[in-house]
């Protein structure tokens, strides 16, 4: 099975920035899509960022040009450069992973900006 570890989480004052990583292990072909979903309390879980294994990214409009997705294929490794963070940002940030008929989620790493 796949599996997904998530780092880099934290408390951050509004304005500052965090760099959340996620390195998956396992059997996974080599055409995928990765990305960043977040959960607030009391929400949904919505989609921040997706990357595909050739680089195509999108983004949620409320975080473009605020947060950079990006990917290391020799690694199975995605990133997510979060900066001018704001307290709305505030949720547990989770790292997925797409491929074929697979769908796996990593733990989530909680993010809190504070004001």
């Amino acid at each position: 099975q796949v599996q997904l570890v998530e780092s880099g989480g934290g408390l951050v004052q509004a304005g500052g920035s965090l760099r959340l990583s996620c390195a998956a292990s396992g059997s996974i072909f080599s055409r995928n899509v990765m990305g960043w979903y977040c959960q607030a309390p009391g929400k949904q879980r919505e989609l921040v960022a997706t990357i595909t294994s050739g680089g195509y990214t999108n983004y949620a409009d409320s975080v473009k040009g605020r947060f950079t997705i990006s990917r290391d294929n020799a690694k199975n490794t995605v990133y997510l450069q979060m900066n001018s963070l704001k307290p709305e940002d505030t949720a547990v940030y989770y790292c997925n992973i797409r491929y074929l008929l697979a769908n796996y989620w990593g733990q989530g790493t909680q993010v809190t900006v504070s004001s």
